[in-house]
């Protein structure tokens, strides 16, 4: 398949194949007579793992490297367990930070809704964001 039959086909664009070729995520194509990218139909089963890969957070890095273990003859899931729970421990960690920005905000909201516009010093910008006038 040429590199647009592929974009295609795989909802990833020319310029996307590209640049996974680029950093190692895909294998480079062979090569029609006149040059143009010739991908082999199970090209479109190691982009729908990279896009799946994505869509639970994986950076490009991580998903190379689990695409190295594949290519070494090894199955890579418990690798890819320890990612996964990597994942998800960070995500425990924004959520505990966007709960606690979240209540900062509602704070503020209440707060400057109590100030007066009027009252707010032009040194200081905004008095509701400025932490000397809290």
């Amino acid at each position: 398949m040429r590199i647009g039959e592929t974009a295609d086909r795989s909802g990833v664009t020319a310029k996307a194949l590209r640049y996974y070729e680029t950093v190692g995520l895909l294998p480079e194509p062979d090569r029609t007579a006149s040059g143009y990218r010739d991908y082999p139909e199970t090209v479109l089963d190691r982009l729908r793992f990279i896009r799946a890969a994505q869509a639970v957070g994986l950076t490009l890095g991580e998903i190379r490297g689990v695409i190295a273990f594949r290519e070494a003859g090894r199955p890579p899931c418990a690798h890819v367990l320890e990612l996964i729970e990597g994942r998800a421990a960070d995500l425990d960690t924004r959520i505990v930070e966007l709960a606690a920005l979240r209540d900062e905000l509602r704070r503020l909201d209440e707060r400057g809704r109590t100030l007066s516009p009027d009252a707010c010093s032009p040194g200081l910008v905004c008095h509701i964001l400025n932490p000397a006038a809290h």
